[in-house]
């Protein structure tokens, strides 16, 4: 269903509190040394914790909790001991959470160490891409808006924008009509509804817009071998404007 209960968006609110504190406490844990399946494994610990359940796990086959993509890695970077963090990485955490039954989203892309200017300016366009989407975007007005936002601020900041992977609705499951694209017209689309939550993710390379699929069959990367910055929350949807529901509380956007 695409539009929620007040039921319904209490249990997806304790989902995402879960989800964004879950976020919070992966955020901690980034740094030179560490091994991403670490991390994987302490954000598993502490959602369940939290008293929620991790439903990317075991997802069509997914092997973890959470997605940690580094550097040139999009989405859907399966955790592994081999994959250890450096000085200069930039590393993407997807976190979903559930409780009762419905879901949270949310990603941040993070530092490790020293990264590059241009690189910095990749995850700080990222990030406001997301919320040049949600500035103007109300119940009555098409999908589209916020797609066409996303990609105006993307593309005039001289990065490109994913095609083939989107944002979605959200609920009961992790991924529920509709389908939240990151390019497009204004007018195209569904049409936003009254109690709708959907997942709003910017997935913005630094390079050329053209990905790849590793042979795992999960991991996608950019083709040029260029770094990619993910930036994501589950958003509310009423008549009195768009609540963030994953947002950080200190965020300097929090107040937006």
């Amino acid at each position: 269903m695409i539009q929620k209960t007040p039921q319904e968006i209490a249990l997806i609110k304790k989902a995402c509190e879960i989800t964004r504190d879950a976020l919070i406490h992966a955020k901690s844990l980034i740094r030179e040394g560490i091994s991403t399946f670490d991390i994987d494994k302490s954000i598993e610990k502490f959602i369940i914790d939290s008293g929620g359940q991790t439903p990317c796990k075991g997802y069509m086959g997914y092997p973890s909790a959470s997605c940690i993509s580094v550097n040139n890695t999009i989405v859907h970077g399966i955790p592994s001991k081999d994959i250890i963090l450096k000085n200069g990485d930039i590393v993407s955490v997807d976190i979903v959470a559930s409780y009762k039954g419905y879901c949270g989203d949310a990603t941040r892309t993070y530092f490790v160490g020293e990264v590059s200017d241009e690189v910095k300016k990749l995850v700080r366009v990222t990030k406001e891409c997301f919320f040049k989407g949600i500035e103007n975007a109300r119940v009555g007005d098409h999908i589209g808006k916020i797609s066409h936002a996303i990609q105006q601020h993307a593309e005039s900041n001289g990065f490109s924008v994913v095609r083939e992977l989107c944002g979605h609705g959200i609920g009961k499951k992790m991924h529920e009509p509709p389908e939240v694209l990151n390019y497009g017209k204004e007018t195209g689309g569904a049409v936003i509804k009254e109690n709708m939550t959907i997942a709003i993710e910017p997935m913005i390379n630094m390079g050329k817009k053209e990905i790849a699929l590793l042979p795992d069959d999960w991991t996608v990367v950019t083709r040029d071998g260029k770094p990619s910055a993910h930036y994501e929350n589950t958003v509310l949807f009423t008549t009195r404007g768009v609540e963030v529901l994953t947002l950080e509380s200190d965020d300097e956007y929090y107040s937006r």
